[in-house]
């Protein structure tokens, strides 16, 4: 049994997986600036002119206090409302401006309809800014569809004709806790008794390993920092996870400007079910740490309780590249971390690739058999 932290009221927190655009005008033109992420400044595409971002060593950003924030005691500076619509095919919510109507969700490319709900929420705390250039990220992508085996040849030459991808500030949720775990358990260690055989009529020995299992018990205390917990559910969590790792000591405090050009989404994973999830990946590395104390060549776990302390989180917000493709009727996602380049993606296969795959399998079977007999 692994013990949480004593109940707290919930908070009364809508579900806010909205996205919104960004734009900061030229002070030339009064086209939109977008930022670069090779110069690390604001450009405007319209007539190039540049405006710096100061860029000093990133601080250490502030924590939240996690019970403060169920208990709805949050400084109102922490929060902020916003107006969405909702995605009718994947629930992501988009936000419209007052001259938009109509747009492409960038999460599964279903045409969306402008509608309007306000949701308030926790605002960021911290970003972690583009590093991947738009060229690269497609690329990246292109290198990764060309290395698929059976996708079809329409996907990659669809996939290949320069469609602008969707820069997107996706959600995460970072915990800090100090955890104290108490454990009872058995250490087994291995040893080998002599056992005598009869194979075809001969006396054989063999060694037989067994084990030989004694109590244990003992405490294990960890501190966690920034346990990262997926805030989204627009984008299937095994394609985030497989973006990792993400460096988080580029993160910097956040502001509006890093997002010129791009677009964010707002959490949709609450605050109480994001610490759940984090909970989950602490109780794996507690385990971890837990049968590393018992030691041996093995060892069980009986019991197990945890406390956890000094809960902190933080709301950030990590650079994703992103392209929805329809393909014979259904969309396929691809995303790429914005800092290093890495690509996940949804794939169809080829039915007739695989049959001509399997087909000349057996082509060669059948020949390497014909020979053999020869």
């Amino acid at each position: 049994m692994v013990s949480t932290p004593p109940p707290v009221p919930d908070r009364d927190m809508t579900d806010t997986s909205e996205l919104e655009t960004h734009r900061f005008p030229c002070e030339q033109c009064g086209a939109d600036y977008r930022y670069n992420p090779a110069s690390g400044s604001l450009t405007c595409d319209h007539c190039g002119h540049t405006d710096v971002l100061s860029e000093p060593a990133p601080p250490a950003l502030e924590e939240l206090d996690f019970t403060a924030a169920l208990a709805a005691n949050l400084p109102e500076a922490e929060m902020e409302v916003t107006r969405v619509t909702s995605c009718p095919n994947c629930a992501a919510q988009v936000e419209f401006d007052d001259t938009t109507h109509a747009r492409e969700c960038p999460f599964c490319a279903t045409p969306v309809v402008g509608d309007t709900g306000a949701h308030r929420h926790i605002k960021p705390k911290g970003v972690l800014p583009f590093a991947v250039q738009e060229g690269d990220a497609q690329k990246a992508m292109n290198d990764w569809l060309g290395g698929l085996w059976f996708a079809p040849n329409g996907l990659q030459q669809y996939a290949r004709k320069g469609r602008r991808m969707e820069g997107i500030y996706v959600p995460f949720w970072t915990f800090d806790a100090h955890t104290r775990s108490h454990y009872q358990g058995q250490r087994g260690t291995i040893y080998y008794e002599t056992q005598r055989i009869v194979i075809d009529g001969k006396e054989q020995t063999r060694q037989v390993a067994k084990t030989r299992w004694r109590r244990a018990s003992g405490r294990v205390a960890r501190f966690f920092d920034d346990v990262l917990v997926l805030g989204s559910r627009s984008l299937p969590q095994k394609h985030t996870e497989g973006l990792e790792p993400w460096d988080l000591s580029h993160l910097h405090p956040y502001q509006p400007r890093y997002l010129a050009g791009f677009r964010a989404e707002a959490y949709a994973v609450d605050l109480k079910e994001g610490f759940g999830d984090a909970r989950q990946k602490m109780d794996q590395v507690i385990r971890r740490d837990v049968r590393f104390d018992i030691g041996g060549d093995r060892q069980r776990i009986d019991q197990l309780q945890t406390e956890v302390s000094d809960v902190t989180f933080k709301h950030v917000l990590l650079p994703v590249w992103m392209a929805a493709y329809k393909y014979r009727g259904k969309s396929y996602r691809f995303v790429i971390n914005g800092q290093t380049g890495r690509v996940q993606g949804e794939r169809p296969y080829s039915a007739i690739k695989i049959v001509l795959a399997a087909v000349a399998a057996l082509v060669i079977v059948g020949a390497a058999a014909y020979l053999g007999s020869r």
